[in-house]
């Protein structure tokens, strides 16, 4: 179908409000909302289960005596969480899903949603009934556009078929650039911009990497910094380090421009809960990159040297983990 019915007039960054989620640093998250929205960052990244609804109603908060059509909220739905906060399962039933949107709606104090997509796929539901569910909610009027997270080319091309998807959500930074090989060629022919989200690589792009704390990594979930890992994997990063000292900007500054250099179609996403992070990371508008320098960037973190994964890729069937053989 494409996607020429629904061009968006596209910001080049996006608040990603994922880590709003603690009720005593509320004041702060708005203040960062504020200050966002001041700088001409309108796009407002958030899900349903981010805190189990803290970050909506911190979104609904901040956006009280604000021109709503100023602000493109978009919003994920419905990965399950446990009380630990970790995920284990997903419902994008269609029958479910204008339950879930009503309470997000209520959460936010909000008429609509400018762009609302499931967090992943069923493989057990095809995505054209799962789509063919929203596009109901955009006739209705509670939603203006739908996106889509992390899904395959194929995925991305039967959704497109069944309603124009606005905005295609993934992970992308300098240690996960297998977007640019596989869906982005397909994203761009559909004519469809791309959201970024993990430009810092889960933080191996945001901080300063003594050997005390190299040491004290614990891995987490995220391949990048198993033990086995993460050494490997700071030294690229001290590589940009020292691209970055020439240019008298930070490695974060460095990452976030280097994406910006990357196409007016792809707009990186800033997870930051304080006010002076935005701000910092707001700072790479101002860095220009030649082609030399982007080689230069790219050189320095080869992918054939980047040691472990990023985000896990989690599928899901019936709602449940698909667990790989």
């Amino acid at each position: 179908m494409g996607n020429q019915t629904n061009r968006l007039e596209l910001p080049r960054f996006g608040l990603g409000c994922g880590s709003m989620t603690k009720y005593e640093n509320k004041s702060e998250y708005i203040n960062t909302i504020h200050t966002a929205l001041d700088s001409g960052v309108n796009m407002l990244n958030t899900a349903d289960f981010y805190g189990s609804g803290m970050s909506e109603m911190v979104i609904g908060e901040a956006l009280s005596g604000r021109k709503r059509e100023d602000v493109f909220v978009s919003l994920k739905f419905r990965a399950l969480t446990a009380p630990s906060g970790q995920m284990y399962g997903l419902d994008v039933k269609p029958f479910n899903i204008k339950n879930y949107l009503a309470h997000s709606l209520k959460r936010m104090n909000l008429d609509y949603v400018d762009l609302f997509q499931p967090a992943r796929i069923d493989l057990g539901i095809p995505v054209e009934e799962t789509i063919g569910a929203i596009a109901e909610l955009v006739k209705e009027g509670y939603v203006k556009h739908i996106g889509m997270t992390q899904v395959d080319e194929e995925t991305l091309r039967r959704a497109d078929a069944v309603h124009p998807i606005s905005l295609f959500e993934a992970e992308y930074s300098l240690f996960n650039r297998g977007m640019e090989t596989d869906i982005l060629p397909v994203a761009r022919e559909l004519g469809i911009p791309v959201v970024g989200f993990g430009a810092l690589a889960h933080g191996l792009l945001g901080g300063i990497w003594t050997q005390e704390r190299i040491q004290k990594s614990t891995g987490g979930f995220v391949p990048l910094f198993f033990k086995e890992n993460i050494e490997k994997n700071v030294a690229l990063v001290n590589r940009l380090q020292k691209i970055a000292d020439e240019k008298q900007i930070t490695v974060s500054q460095l990452a976030f421009a280097w994406m910006l250099s990357k196409g007016d179609d792809i707009i990186p996403l800033i997870g930051a809960s304080r006010t002076a992070t935005f701000l910092d990371s707001l700072k790479s508008l101002e860095v220009k990159l030649s082609e030399e320098d982007v080689r230069r960037i790219e050189n320095a973190v080869p992918k054939s040297e980047i040691s472990g994964g990023s985000f896990p890729v989690m599928k899901f069937r019936n709602g449940e983990v698909v667990r790989e053989r």
